[in-house]
C-alpha cells in the first residue's frame, strides 16, 4: 500500500508533495533507529579547547584519542571503562616504557577504533559495541579534528592538553581535572594533582638550601622526541633537574633555553662544557647497537675524552618521552638523579623502591623491574661503556 502510494502514477504535483514527505520521514525515522546507541546528554562541561561539550551524567565505556590520554585515564583508575584503543596500543616493541600499558596488558587485546596521535576512524568507532559514550582527545595539531570527529560519530569529544610537568603543569592539572569530572573521578583527580605536588615539594626541599656555586653541571642525553635520538638530544628545561637543583648546562638561566621542550646540542659544546655528570635516556637504546647514545658514548674519540665518561659519572634513566610524558617517571629520574648528585641528601631513599612506589601510586602495578629488563638491567644504574 505504500509503495503504491510513494510510487503509483500521480500528478507531478502530488509527487512533489510525496517526495517531500519521504524526505521528512527519512529525517525522522533514521534518528530515532540511532537513540538506541547513542549516549544520553545530561551535563556540559569546558574542555580544554574551550568547547562547551555536552556529556552524560554517568559514564561506563570511552576511547583516548591521541598521546598521553590514556596514561591519564589509567591515573584516575578509569582503564576499565575502556572499550577500544588506538594502534600504539596493540604494538609487542622490544622495548616499552610506558609504565600504564604494562600494568594493563588487556589493552593489547582491545579493539583497535584508529591510529596512534589522534589518526581516528570514524567508521570504526561507529562499530564498537558497546559504543562509546565520550571521546577524550588530546589537544594536537596532528590526527582527527574534534569537531569533525564529533559530526561523524554523533559522540562527545572532549579535548584535553596533557601538559607536563614543567611550565605547563596547569595544563595537566586541568587535563585531570576535565577528565575526573566527566568520569565522576573528582576526588581521585585531585589525590593524583596533590601526589604530584607533594612528590615535587620533596624533591625541591632536599637540595633547595644547595648554594649556587655547589650545584654541579650535568647534561642528559639521548632523550626521545617523536622517537629514539642520540647523545646530542636533551631538554634544557628537563623537569628532573629542576626539581633537585642540578644546573642543567643546556638550559642555563638567562639564555632564552629553559622553556624548550626539545632542543639538539652541538657535540662540540658538550666537550666545552665537560660536565661533572652525564645521564642517558635509555630510549636512545632503541637506535639498535651501532647507532644512538650509547653507542655514541662509547666509540666517539670527543665524547671518550670527557672526564665524567672516563672516571664512569654517567648514569642511565628511565625514558622520559615515549607516547607523550611519562610522568611517574619523571619523578622517579629525579629521586634517583637527586642520590647521584647530592647522596646525603637523599641518603634515606631507594630510587628502585622510590620508582616502584610511584608507578604503584598512579597505574596500580609496580613496574620497574619490568621496563628495567627490557632496556638490558642498565636503569640506574652506572652504564657500562667497555
Amino acid at each position: 500500500m505504500l509503495r503504491g502510494f510513494f510510487y503509483g502514477k500521480q500528478p507531478k504535483r502530488m509527487k512533489k508533495t510525496h517526495r517531500l514527505i519521504t524526505y521528512v520521514l527519512v529525517a525522522i525515522i533514521i534518528p530515532m533507529a540511532g537513540w538506541g546507541s547513542r549516549p544520553a546528554m545530561g551535563r556540559s562541561i569546558t574542555d580544554a579547547a574551550g568547547r562547551d561539550v555536552s556529556v552524560p551524567d554517568t559514564v561506563d565505556h570511552v576511547i583516548c584519542s591521541g598521546a598521553g590520554i590514556l596514561r591519564l585515564l589509567t591515573y584516575l583508575d578509569g582503564q576499565d571503562r575502556i572499550v577500544a584503543v588506538d594502534d600504539m596500543e596493540t604494538r609487542r616493541p622490544q622495548f616499552d616504557a610506558r609504565p600504564y600499558a604494562l600494568a594493563n596488558p588487556r589493552f593489547k587485546a582491545l579493539p583497535v577504533f584508529g591510529g596512534f596521535r589522534g589518526h581516528d576512524h570514524p567508521e570504526r568507532i561507529l562499530t564498537l559495541d558497546p559504543l562509546p559514550q565520550v571521546i577524550f582527545k588530546a589537544r594536537s595539531s596532528t590526527g582527527y579534528d574534534p569537531e569533525e570527529l564529533a559530526i561523524k560519530t554523533g559522540l562527545p569529544v572532549v579535548v584535553l592538553n596533557t601538559g607536563d610537568l614543567g611550565r605547563h603543569r596547569p595544563d595537566l592539572y586541568q587535563a585531570l581535572r576535565i577528565m575526573g569530572t566527566v568520569m565522576g573521578q573528582s576526588p581521585r583527580a585531585e589525590a593524583v594533582i596533590a601526589f604530584f605536588e607533594q612528590r615535587i615539594h620533596d624533591l625541591e626541599a632536599r637540595t633547595r638550601h644547595t648554594p649556587a656555586d655547589k650545584r654541579p653541571g650535568c647534561f642528559v642525553g639521548g632523550i626521545a622526541y617523536r622517537g629514539p635520538h642520540g647523545f646530542q638530544s636533551t631538554e634544557p628545561a628537563y623537569p628532573p633537574f629542576t626539581f633537585v637543583n642540578v644546573r642543567n648546562l643546556a638550559g642555563p638561566a638567562g639564555s632564552g633555553t629553559e622553556n624548550l621542550s626539545h632542543s639538539s646540542v652541538a657535540k662540540e659544546q658538550i666537550v666545552v662544557w665537560n660536565p661533572d655528570r652525564l645521564f642517558l635516556d635509555l630510549s636512545t637504546l632503541q637506535m639498535g647497537g651501532q647507532a644512538g647514545g650509547w653507542h655514541e658514548l662509547k666509540t666517539d674519540p670527543a665524547y671518550r675524552g670527557l672526564s665524567a665518561v672516563q672516571e664512569g659519572r654517567v648514569y642511565g634513566l628511565l625514558p622520559y618521552n615515549w607516547y607523550s610524558c611519562n610522568f611517574g617517571s619523571i619523578l622517579a629520574n629525579a629521586y634517583y638523579i637527586g642520590k647521584c648528585v647530592y647522596p646525603e641528601a637523599f641518603a634515606d631513599t631507594d630510587p628502585v623502591a622510590e620508582a616502584d612506589r610511584i608507578y604503584t601510586y598512579l597505574v596500580g602495578q609496580p613496574v620497574f623491574a619490568t621496563m628495567n629488563k627490557s632496556f638490558g638491567e642498565m636503569v640506574f644504574r652506572p652504564v657500562p661503556l667497555r
